[in-house]
């Protein structure tokens, strides 16, 4: 029945506003939820950033002690940006951006593309900003004369005739209502970026001997190793030193190799990084690698005969005599001894005839430091082939170009939002008794109405003195 066909509609859309996809929607285009949403992400940078991150476990035990350790493994606090809350965090942000953009964009839709452009004169004409003046000529004549003056100031002039009185009506700038969008669109951009290199993307790092080459890198938070497509090869490093002795400049000569055949070489240093196939390998560090042999001074405190021998490292001699045998084992860069850095130094092992073999250390900068031990043998070392490693960081970011898309997007609709704006303009031309025509000039925009009023100003001064001289 008739009467009954209203409340069955209301039914209907009471019905769909209850669904659940719509409580869904509801939810997710809310601005409760964007607030909420930032706020958390507020907070929990501010711990990130005050928690340290990725540092080793005693680290956290020490800072912290053992109960808050345990907490910051559970919520992998210790590598916040990378923890799965976290990025959930950030995906939650993404959908609720969107979907409120999307509802939003929706409901303006229809006033940045009519399909009919209208206008209501009685809301220009009851602006406080009009401006008004009078001109003794011929109503159609002015009306002539203003549409082509707003014509070449505006844009594209609607006429419409109501009653004795012509109104003329051109706009522009409808289309900058988008720049908001554009705004929101960058921000989605930087998110998308954000979460891509956090899941695909790594940083990793890697010590490559002088000569030496390698195709896996190792994150810098789990230690894993992460095989390239490429092997990366150390041809050459070089350092130069301050008179004081700190580092002046160190540059590492590094080969790509891919498919077995060398790609091409570089040099790179500290902020010249190489680039390749959206890796990106800087130069962070070095130190001494260890050498392939010594020169060994062997001194026999009965006879005080000294014999030296270059020893390759993991090779075994005999001593003088036939007293036993001296293994040169390996290489520190640093040795601590009674919390002194003796810096440089080899260490091998003695076996005496009829004796338990027993180590030593030889650090380079202290020959002597041997003969404190008082044996029959004192062993120093002479000289070595010093040998440098690189120490290199290697990134892949694949959410890097969508960060630079973010930003460029964010300064194109930043200025869109602020600087620009949807105008529209309104000039009356209303005939008046004695062969007076009244002129009557407004405008409406959607930011900046004190500009609009000073803009108007001038332009009514522009347009009076126009129709005065024509």
């Amino acid at each position: 029945m008739p009467w009954n066909h209203k409340p069955e509609n209301e039914r209907k859309k009471l019905k769909k506003q209850d669904s659940i996809p719509r409580q869904i929607w509801v939810f997710f285009c809310s601005v409760k939820l964007t607030v909420y949403t930032l706020v958390l992400l507020a907070v929990t940078s501010i711990i990130g950033t005050v928690v340290l991150q990725n540092g080793a476990p005693q680290q956290y035990v020490d800072l912290y002690g053992k109960g808050i350790y345990n907490l910051i493994q559970v919520f992998q606090i210790g590598d916040m940006y990378h923890a799965w809350w976290f990025l959930l965090l950030l995906l939650l942000l993404c959908i609720n951006i969107t979907v409120c953009s999307v509802e939003r964009l929706s409901l303006i839709w229809k006033t940045i593309f009519p399909k009919q452009l209208r206008f209501n004169p009685d809301r220009f004409l009851k602006s406080r900003t009009k401006q008004t003046f009078v001109v003794p000529q011929d109503a159609q004549k002015l009306a002539r004369s203003s549409e082509a003056w707003l014509n070449s100031r505006v844009g594209q002039v609607h006429r419409q005739k109501d009653e004795n009185t012509f109104l003329l009506y051109s706009e522009k700038g409808r289309w900058t209502r988008l720049g908001v969008f554009v705004v929101h669109a960058s921000v989605l951009l930087l998110l998308a970026g954000a979460l891509i290199g956090a899941v695909f993307g790594f940083k990793a790092n890697v010590r490559i001997d002088e000569g030496g080459r390698t195709n896996q890198v190792f994150t810098a938070r789990t230690r894993e190793p992460v095989t390239l497509d490429f092997t990366i090869q150390c041809n050459e490093f070089e350092v130069k030193f301050y008179d004081t002795g700190a580092p002046e400049d160190f540059r590492s000569n590094l080969t790509i190799i891919e498919n077995g055949q060398e790609s091409f070489t570089k040099d790179i240093r500290v902020n010249h990084p190489l680039r390749y196939k959206g890796i990106n390998i800087f130069q962070s560090s070095y130190g001494t690698a260890t050498p392939n042999a010594a020169v060994v001074s062997i001194v026999d405190n009965v006879t005080g005969r000294e014999t030296t021998q270059t020893i390759r490292i993991g090779e075994t001699i005999g001593l003088p005599d036939d007293q036993g045998y001296f293994l040169l084992q390996g290489f520190l860069p640093h040795f601590d001894f009674r919390n002194n850095n003796l810096g440089e130094t080899f260490f091998g092992k003695v076996d005496l005839a009829n004796k338990q073999g027993f180590q030593i250390g030889l650090p380079v900068k202290f020959p002597t430091f041997d003969k404190m031990r008082k044996g029959r043998f004192a062993f120093a070392v002479k000289d070595f082939e010093k040998r440098y490693y690189t120490g290199l960081q290697v990134t892949k970011d694949p959410g890097v170009w969508y960060v630079y898309a973010g930003f460029i997007l964010m300064i194109l609709g930043c200025w869109v939002t602020f600087f620009m704006s949807h105008q529209s303009f309104l000039i009356a031309v209303q005939p008046q008794a004695g062969g007076q025509v009244t002129i009557h000039l407004a405008g409406k925009t959607n930011r900046s109405a004190r500009d609009m009023k000073l803009r108007l100003a001038r332009m009514a001064a522009q347009l009076e003195n126009q129709l005065t001289k024509g």
